[in-house]
């Protein structure tokens, strides 16, 4: 299987750039929008200092709340999901299954499409669950990694991981896919010699 999404017709945009306590003031989820054929899709809606720190940029981009048929949870640690419940509207996705309502439908996240441009991809290492959104668009393929990489310096060895060797090998997959990386608490950055394996 190709692991970048065939489909270059999504369109990206940061609604919040996050940080960690050692660069920020407390820890704050990067929060981005992705949208293509009719899907608008929240990734990782986490700790953010208020919800206006998400809805207020969605708002700029012309949509609500309500707009959102998508949230992707990159894993399940609470700074990476804690505001999920603003769009109670919206399919969640996680590695293992789909979410709306009441209804729990199983699927395996690996090579699931949402649409031709927005693919998920199984990158477990920072923990078990972790996958990526690769979104195919006109600049490129975008990889919202979630916490492989909290920012661009990494951190080399992730204190958190309790298997480095799959984080590594995730990482490894997800620089030969991407043209931006968007980690889980800082800004997008570009593969390159310099970005911790």
């Amino acid at each position: 299987m190709t692991e970048a999404p065939l489909g270059r017709s999504a369109v990206f945009a940061i609604l919040n750039t996050g940080y960690t306590s050692s660069t920020g003031p407390g820890v704050a989820a990067t929060v981005s929008y992705v949208g293509d054929g009719g899907r608008h899709v929240v990734f990782d809606p986490g700790m953010v200092a208020s919800p206006d720190d998400i809805l207020g940029p969605l708002a700029e981009l012309g949509l609500g709340a309500e707009d959102i048929t998508d949230v992707v949870l990159s894993h399940h640690h609470p700074d990476n999901i804690m505001n999920a419940g603003l769009f109670p509207g919206a399919r969640v996705h996680d590695h293992k299954a789909e979410y709306l309502g009441h209804q729990w439908r199983d699927r395996d996240a690996e090579g699931y499409e949402l649409t031709p441009s927005l693919r998920l991809i199984r990158t477990p290492g920072h923990s078990p669950e972790d996958i990526t959104l690769l979104a195919g668009t006109e600049s490129g393929v975008v990889a919202l990694a979630g916490d492989l990489w909290w920012h661009a310096q990494g951190p080399a060895d992730d204190p958190v991981a309790p298997d480095r060797e799959a984080l590594r090998a995730a990482r490894l997959r997800v620089l030969a896919a991407a043209d931006l990386i968007v980690p889980g608490h800082g800004a997008p950055f570009e593969p390159g010699d310099s970005v911790p394996r």
